[in-house]
């Protein structure tokens, strides 16, 4: 796998007050966001710049991330960057590793993703994330 960053932790709150309420707390802002149907969730992506990374906000309104934690929310997964998702999800399933999705989906805001199940990352949920464009987060 060719790994390049880390490219965001993603955090599930159970509404937006929260989400809003901890940029408040500890002066993060918002840079993106998008609503991705896959997961039912809106994904807020904060800014960052090139010595720290971002953090994502899912914001679900149905489906199982809405139970995540009980539905009090919390961080759900490390997310890293790749060249290739596709090329990820074959490597890993080769070895008998099994990803979320057969094949990678559409992420928000000019990603596609991918995540290894937990028990096969050590119980840790990590998205693979591979840019489509120069104006991906």
């Amino acid at each position: 796998m060719n790994r390049i960053r880390l490219h965001h932790v993603g955090i599930v709150l159970p509404c937006r007050e929260r989400m809003e309420e901890f940029l408040k707390i500890f002066n993060f802002a918002i840079d993106r966001e998008e609503y991705v149907a896959a997961y039912h969730a809106q994904c807020v992506f904060t800014r960052h710049n090139d010595n720290e990374t971002s953090l994502e906000f899912v914001l679900p309104d149905s489906g199982v991330l809405c139970d995540y934690n009980g539905g009090k929310g919390g961080i759900h997964h490390i997310a890293l960057e790749v060249d290739d998702v596709e090329a990820v999800r074959r490597e890993y399933e080769a070895d008998g590793r099994k990803m979320l999705e057969e094949a990678a989906v559409p992420g928000a805001c000019g990603i596609i993703v991918n995540f290894l199940r937990p028990r096969y990352g050590a119980g840790i949920l990590v998205e693979f994330v591979q840019r489509l464009h120069a104006n991906s987060v």
